[in-house]
C-alpha cells in the first residue's frame, strides 16, 4: 500500500492506538529550554518520577537570554531564576545542558540541526511552537505544552491525534531576490493563518528540492503560522551531506544503516493526501507583511489590499490596520522604518547573514535606523567571523549581538518601542509580539538589509547588482 512520508514516520512510532482516541507516539528527541520546562520538572518532583531517557533530551537557554554582556550576571530576576532552574533541573536528572556562555548554546531550533540531533525519520518535540523547523530533515516535529513536556520527560511518549495530510507543491524558478522566507510568506498569504489547521504539510517540488537545508528549515519553521501541526520535506542528498559528520549523527556502520533507512523516507507514488495545493515559483516576489498576523502579507511592490480581499472581516481588518497605522490601497515601498531585526529560529542561520551581508556590502547603515543582528547560536557567530561577514557588517556600520531569541518575542531587553516600525526576519507580527505597541513587518534577510541601508521599506531587487 502506498504511503506518504508523514505516514511512514508516524506509523513507525506508534506505541499504542487508542480506539476513537489519540495515538501513543514514541518520541526520539526532546528539546527543552528555560521557559516551558520549570513547571514540568516541578511536576516530576512532586510525583516522585524520574526522567525515563535523559539521553534523549537536550537543553539550551535561549528565550529570554540577553544578547549583550552574556559574561555578566543576568539582570532581570525572572530570566535569572529561569536560567538557574534549567541548570539545576538538568543536573538533577542527568540531562545535557548548554547554558548561557556554553559554546554550543543557542536557539533550540538552531542548535538541534547543527549538532546532528535532528535526523530524518525522527519524532521531535519541544515546548515551543516553531519545533516544526526540524521537519526540514524529513522528521515529524511539533510543539507541545508544559504538561506534555512533563509527559515526555517521564514516559518518552506523547498522546496525539493523527493529523490530516496536505501536500504543497511548488515548481518553477524563483526570481531575483526571492529567498525561502519569501516562499513561506507567499504560501501563508495564500492559505491564511488557518488554511492548514488540522494538517501536517509536506512540501514538494523543484523549489524545495533546490533549497539549502537552511532554506528548508525556514519554510518548515513557518508551517505553524498557517495553522499546520507541522511541515516536512523528504530527505535527499542535500540533507545527508548536511548531517554527515556532526556530533550526534550516526558514525561508521551506524551511518550506513541509517542511510539505508533514510533513503526510504519519501512519499510513494500514488499515495493519497487529504488536500493538495500547487503554486508556480515564478509568481513569488520578495514579500512583506502589512498587518498583525503572518497571513497578511503581499509582494513588496503591491498595495495594501481592501478588506473584502482578506480573511477575518472588515472590523477585524480595520483594527489591524489601525494598530499598524496603515490604510487600504497604500504602497508598502517607501514606508519609514525605525528598527531592523535579523535573527530568530526562522532566519538566524549563517545563510541568512550571508544574504544580509551580500546586500549591505559597500553600503552603510541608515543613520535613523536601529539594527539588531543576532546569530542563532555561537556556532553561527563563529562562522560569521571566520567567513569575513563580520568585517563587512562592521565596515557598513553594523554591530553583531550574541546568540538568543532576542526581539522575536521580546522576552529580554530587545524590545521594539511602542509605535515604532520594525522590519523583522522572525516569524510573528502579532500585536505586541516584539514589544508593547511595536509594529512588525515580517520579511526576508534581503528585505531587512534593504531597509537597514535605506531606512525605508525597499524592494531589494533595486539594490542587487
Amino acid at each position: 500500500m502506498s504511503k506518504t512520508l508523514f505516514d511512514k514516520v508516524w506509523d513507525a512510532h506508534v506505541v499504542r492506538k487508542i480506539e476513537g482516541g489519540p495515538d501513543v507516539l514514541f518520541i526520539d528527541r526532546h528539546l527543552i529550554h528555560e521557559v516551558t520546562s520549570p513547571v514540568a520538572f516541578l511536576g516530576l518532583r512532586n510525583r516522585g518520577i524520574r526522567v525515563l531517557y535523559p539521553e534523549r533530551t537536550f537543553a539550551t537557554a535561549d528565550h529570554n537570554t540577553p544578547t549583550i554582556n552574556q559574561d555578566k550576571p543576568v539582570q532581570d530576576p525572572l530570566s535569572a531564576n529561569q536560567l538557574k532552574a534549567l541548570e539545576e533541573n538538568t543536573k538533577m536528572y542527568g540531562i545535557r545542558h548548554w547554558g548561557l556562555g556554553h559554546y554550543k548554546n543557542g536557539i533550540v531550533h538552531v542548535i538541534g540541526p547543527e549538532n546532528g540531533i535532528t535526523q530524518p525519520g525522527a519524532t521531535i518535540v519541544c515546548g515551543d511552537s516553531h519545533t516544526s523547523t526540524h521537519g526540514a530533515f524529513g522528521a515529524i516535529a511539533f510543539g507541545i505544552g508544559t504538561s506534555e513536556v512533563e509527559m515526555v520527560l517521564s514516559t518518552q511518549c506523547i498522546m496525539q491525534p493523527k493529523p490530516k495530510k496536505m501536500r504543497i507543491t511548488i515548481n518553477g524558478a524563483l526570481g531575483k531576490g526571492v529567498l525561502p522566507k519569501d516562499v513561506a510568506l507567499f504560501i501563508i498569504s495564500k492559505l491564511t493563518t488557518s488554511g492548514a489547521t488540522g494538517y501536517f504539510v509536506e512540501y514538494a517540488g523543484s523549489v524545495f528540492e533546490q533549497m539549502s537545508m537552511e532554506g528548508r528549515m525556514t519554510v518548515c519553521n513557518l508551517s505553524i503560522e498557517m495553522g499546520a501541526r507541522g511541515g516536512m520535506i523528504a530527505p535527499d542528498q542535500t540533507t545527508f551531506d548536511y548531517i554527515e559528520g556532526r556530533e550526534f549523527s550516526p558514525k561508521g556502520a551506524d551511518w550506513d544503516k541509517a542511510m539505508a533507512y533514510w533513503k526510504t523516507l519519501k512519499t510513494d507514488e500514488g499515495a493519497l493526501f487529504d488536500k493538495e495545493l500547487t503554486f508556480d515559483g515564478s509568481e513569488i516576489e520578495p514579500m512583506i507583511t502589512y498587518g498583525t498576523n503572518p497571513g497578511m502579507g503581499m509582494g513588496i511592490t503591491h498595495e495594501i489590499p481592501n478588506a473584502e480581499q482578506v480573511e477575518g472581516g472588515k472590523a477585524t481588518y480595520e483594527k489591524s490596520l489601525g494598530y499598524m497605522g496603515f490604510h487600504e490601497g497604500e504602497p508598502m515601498v517607501g514606508k519609514k522604518i525605525d528598527y531592523v531585526f535579523v535573527g530568530s529560529c526562522t532566519n538566524g542561520r549563517i545563510e541568512d547573514f550571508r544574504a544580509f551581508a551580500s546586500l549591505v556590502k559597500g553600503r552603510h547603515k541608515a543613520d535613523d535606523v536601529t539594527v539588531w543582528l543576532v546569530p542563532g547560536s555561537h556556532v553561527v557567530e563563529e562562522q560569521i567571523r571566520k567567513e569575513g561577514i563580520l568585517d563587512i557588517l562592521t565596515e557598513a556600520g553594523f554591530t553583531l549581538r550574541q546568540p538568543g531569541c532576542s526581539a522575536c518575542l521580546a522576552m529580554n531587553d530587545d524590545k521594539i518601542p511602542a509605535g515604532k516600525y520594525a522590519v523583522s526576519t522572525s516569524n510573528r507580527n502579532f500585536e505586541g509580539r516584539q514589544g508593547p505597541g511595536a509594529r512588525t513587518l515580517l520579511a526576508s534577510p534581503l528585505v531587512a538589509a534593504a531597509a537597514a541601508v535605506t531606512g525605508r521599506v525597499t524592494d531589494p531587487r533595486t539594490l542587487i547588482q
